[in-house]
């Protein structure tokens, strides 16, 4: 769980679509978040028009807000004047601080000789019927999660994860303190039955949003952008082992948006043996407890009429840095249990709407007689979760479904005469190509609702069900996959290949090709370069986000990438000192800003009628009192706060 610290109180650290706020605890706390209304096309703009672009830091175009920075040494009773004078505007609806929160001390109870998670919530019934589908993926908003630990690494999302606070694209850990998101990751998605370290709850995929810094602490926006960003990759759980005393708008709104997206927010209801805190309090959200082994509740545990349900919190073990493994105790690690469960449960019901799961899971959760403030409906039941079928909805078949499905592909294509004129959309699909020396398997996953199946034909050509999509291998002396992604006869490579075609393999660009537009004709394939190793990545930057090089990153390159990880800071070290102590000389060229207002002083001895009035507006009134008349800009009064 997270504690907030900061002037207006609590709230959870995290990070935007861009890094909204730099590892720096200070710089969010002079930060404001501005919403507007979800009718105003241009949320930065409508907000730049009343303040001025100069001020303007961060903007989330999905969630309608904008992030304004203050100087940092703005007086409290200044604030809140500005966010009052804000809130009349009419495209404006509300104005909050950008807090930052901190992680809660985690108890850890000594006297606990092991474990007992998965047993308490019977997982072993659950996973009678499916271990977890890989198709099925939770977010973990949280730190950054050890995405090469060897009970991880194979249920880690092909995308791997992205990046929210701070500076690079890897959601890696960046130093041995950075261990939450890791334990969290291991008890959703630690790999079961794999004879190796423990046993997670699910074996679904696992995607890290790294919205939290290696201090446990981040922002407001960062947090909701990396909401937002899980709930638009396709997250079907969110887990928020996060948390705050306070409401936050941009929070709650993050939160929504999710749902509305299709994925269910699961949080830890706090650490402080208090009310419920935020988000977990949202009726958004599903809010859990933690109970002890005993079935009691922890006695650190917030309880209230907003939790949902209870989950074993105390002494759990999961996986933490270096291939290692740990027990930790709060809200924070009952949470992932209920995310196990909820994924495990989709993985048998997949057309369960995040409503329809949420009201499933407490249909079948176990009573174990504690007050509906303590338990919510219960403790989460993973077997009966799994083995019951809900209202209006039949099981997938077989193991996880994909071996069915798989057969039923099969049938269906022979008689596919992969014909069809329709353009692909804008989505892409995924794919891996393992080569070896005498063969070469594809496993390829479409986007929803589309299969990949070899074409009578020729097995080296893979087409889509709706017969929009393929891939396929080019043997002319050497091996091509036809998409982008070169294939070397003694590597195996993961990539995610866009839909213009374009490959990205460990962060540069391999290769480049095309996929047909139409049909699985050989006609329709369009040339492929010969071997290319381009050293100019410029395209890779500029498009391919955070997410696209990182897919690749779980491959195998995680110490490559740790050490270009350890470079990063030396050039981050300029920038992340710039909030801390770069701001004096910000604040240098800020200063001459007055002086550049000397000559304005002076002009009075040449325009006295005129500039007289000037000096009254702006030089001995109240830059605040200026500021609403309208007498100057936002910008010019920050540059006024700033003198003073």
């Amino acid at each position: 769980m997270l504690k907030a610290t900061g002037a207006l109180g609590a709230f959870f650290g995290s990070s935007g679509l861009a890094s909204a706020t730099e590892d720096d605890s200070e710089s969010s706390r002079s930060e404001l978040l501005i919403g507007v209304s979800p009718s105003t096309s241009d949320a930065e703009a409508t907000v730049a028009s009343a303040l001025g672009t100069g001020d303007v830091v961060h903007s989330n175009e999905t969630l309608h807000y904008v992030t304004v920075e203050l100087p940092a040494n703005t007086p409290e009773e200044a604030k809140e004047q500005i966010e009052a004078t804000l809130d009349g505007i009419d495209a404006i609806e509300y104005v909050e601080e950008n807090a930052t929160l901190e992680a809660y001390t985690t108890p850890n109870d000594p006297y606990y000789s092991s474990q007992q998670a998965p047993q308490q919530v019977n997982c072993s019934g659950a996973w009678d019927e499916t271990l977890g589908d890989s198709d099925v993926v939770i977010s973990v908003v949280d730190q950054g999660i050890a995405y090469d630990h060897e009970n991880l690494e194979a249920n880690m999302d092909d995308r791997t994860g992205a990046v929210f606070v701070g500076r690079g694209s890897d959601p890696y850990p960046v130093n041995s303190n950075e261990t939450h998101g890791t334990i969290v990751a291991g008890i959703a998605g630690g790999e079961t039955d794999n004879g190796i370290g423990h046993a997670g709850i699910s074996d679904c995929s696992m995607l890290s949003a790294r919205a939290l810094n290696e201090h446990s602490s981040g922002s407001l926006a960062d947090i909701a952008d990396a909401i937002q960003w899980s709930a638009d990759q396709g997250a079907d759980v969110i887990n928020l082992s996060l948390g705050s005393r306070s409401h936050w708008q941009t929070l709650a709104n993050a939160c929504r948006y999710a749902v509305d997206q299709g994925s269910l927010p699961v949080a830890a209801a706090g650490n402080e043996g208090s009310t419920v805190s935020y988000p977990a309090a949202y009726d958004s959200v599903l809010a859990v407890s933690a109970i002890d082994s005993n079935d009691r509740l922890a006695s650190f545990s917030n309880r209230g009429p907003e939790i949902d349900l209870a989950a074993p919190g105390s002494n759990v073990l999961s996986t933490t840095l270096n291939d290692g493994y740990t027990r930790a105790s709060g809200t924070s690690m009952a949470a992932p249990v209920v995310a196990g469960v909820a994924g495990l449960v989709l993985s048998v019901y997949p057309d369960l709407s995040p409503e329809e799961l949420r009201q499933h899971l407490e249909a079948t959760a176990t009573n174990i007689g504690l007050s509906a403030n303590h338990q919510g409906h219960g403790r989460v039941d993973a077997a009966a979760a799994v083995t019951t079928v809900p209202d209006g909805h039949e099981p997938r078949d077989g193991d996880n479904g994909d071996e069915n499905e798989d057969e039923d592909d099969s049938n269906e294509d022979e008689e596919n005469d992969n014909g069809g004129d329709d353009e692909p959309d804008d989505d892409t699909f995924e794919y891996a190509v393992e080569a070896h020396e005498d063969d070469v398997e594809y496993f390829l996953e479409g986007v929803e609702g589309v299969d990949f199946t070899p074409q009578a034909e020729s097995e080296t050509v893979y087409v889509s069900d709706d017969g929009t999509r393929a891939a396929g291998l080019l043997i002319d002396g050497e091996r091509h996959a036809f998409d982008g992604l070169l294939v070397d006869e003694s590597v195996m490579l993961d990539a995610d290949v866009r839909g213009d075609g374009t490959a990205f393999i460990d962060g540069e660009e391999s290769a480049l090709g095309w996929y047909p537009r139409s049909g699985a004709s050989g006609d329709d394939w369009k040339d492929i370069d010969e071997l290319l190793d381009l050293e100019d990545d410029e395209s890779v930057d500029d498009d391919s986000e955070d997410d696209e090089p990182e897919d690749d990153e779980p491959e195998g390159d995680e110490p490559e990438d740790d050490e270009p990880e350890d470079d990063e800071p030396e050039d981050d070290e300029p920038e992340d000192d710039e909030p801390e102590g770069d701001e004096p000389e910000d604040d240098e060229p800020e200063n001459d800003e007055p002086e550049d207002d000397e000559p304005e002083d002076d002009e009075p001895e040449d325009e006295t009628p005129d500039d007289s009035d000037d000096d009254d507006d702006s030089g001995d009134d109240d830059p605040l009192d200026a500021w609403r008349r309208g007498d100057i800009s936002f910008s010019e009064l920050m540059d006024a706060l700033r003198s003073q």
